[in-house]
């Protein structure tokens, strides 16, 4: 138990540094090799943010622990619109510019009623699993024809900045980028190792861990990189990085997780308790973000909102777990 409780610790430590490295190679990579600054900012830094989500599902979900994978993603959600989106706004409240990030909103709560349908049977069969992962590369087009097409975005404009501030050599981010690549991986299998171990330990189920302790730890480079860039007035970077992280962790993580290994059976507390607690906290960010009539924005009261939400559904997780244990 001390032994798996530490190889969660560490796990989470690298896990976090190497997501940094990752996101950083990549993105120079990406701007020395000319790529526009929007189109890093919506696809690259996406992307690289969701890995440890990613990676974490892919490796549990390889070792037979698709429930693990699906808490991952489900609970990853929970926290960057709860918790992470929370203590930004609450720190710096948020206005949001970028018409992209407008267009993301309502598409973020589609592909939450589409991953509910899916998972509707207590069930995710392979081929509803591809469907995700075909929406997550449809996604990924989108995202390509909207960063080349966006010019003058106020995302764009903040991307630029963030790069220009972290300038690095082409061999530096080249050596980073594959670093990080390979650190993700290593931090990642010893994350589920430890995770799976602690809950065969306390009696509780994987998907349990995988809602708190795993989702909680793969959603910290979300929470460092909103926190920053709200803080230096990139609002758009910090509400982008989580509506973007929540997109791909629906489509890509569960996605990956469901072809690597369907999962036959869920627990039916997934959509009676966390797949409805993830869409209330996505509704809610919608409603103060998109701006019906002008500028969207999330105030530091609606940011207590987010955090009482996510206080209330993590009280119930808890006592609905000391009630019915794995």
């Amino acid at each position: 138990m001390l032994l798996a409780s530490l190889a969660i610790l560490a796990g989470f430590v690298l896990l976090v540094w190497s997501a940094d490295r990752f996101v950083d190679g990549a993105a120079a990579t990406a701007g020395h090799a000319g790529m526009p600054t929007l189109l890093i900012g919506m696809v690259i830094v996406g992307f690289g943010t969701s890995a440890p989500e990613m990676v974490v599902s892919a490796m549990a979900a390889s070792e037979g622990n698709p429930d693990l994978a699906l808490g991952n993603a489900l609970g990853s959600n929970i926290v960057n619109t709860g918790l992470i989106l929370g203590i930004t706004a609450l720190v710096t409240p948020i206005a949001v510019h970028s018409k992209i990030v407008k267009r993301e909103l309502p598409l973020l709560f589609i592909i939450g009623l589409i991953t509910g349908a899916f998972l509707l049977d207590h069930s995710l069969q392979r081929p509803e699993a591809a469907l995700l992962l075909l929406g997550f590369f449809a996604l990924i087009g989108w995202s390509i024809v909207s960063g080349l097409r966006g010019k003058g975005d106020a995302l764009g404009e903040e991307t630029e900045q963030e790069l220009t501030e972290q300038s690095m050599s082409l061999g530096k981010a080249l050596f980073w980028l594959a670093a990080g690549l390979v650190l993700l991986v290593a931090s990642s299998r010893l994350l589920v190792w430890g995770a799976v171990t602690v809950a065969q330990s306390l009696g509780v189920s994987d998907l349990v861990i995988g809602l708190t302790i795993v989702a909680l730890g793969t959603s910290l480079p979300e929470l460092a990189a909103s926190v920053v860039a709200a803080r230096k007035g990139e609002h758009d970077i910090a509400i982008g990085n989580v509506v973007g992280s929540n997109m791909f962790n629906l489509l890509a993580v569960i996605g990956i997780a469901g072809v690597i290994h369907p999962i036959p059976s869920m627990l039916s507390e997934v959509m009676t308790r966390d797949w409805p607690a993830m869409m209330v906290l996505m509704a809610a960010l919608f409603v103060m973000a998109y701006g019906f009539k002008g500028e969207g924005r999330v105030n530091r009261f609606e940011a207590v909102i987010l955090l009482i939400i996510f206080a209330g559904y993590n009280i119930w997780l808890v006592t609905s777990t000391i009630h019915h244990p794995a």
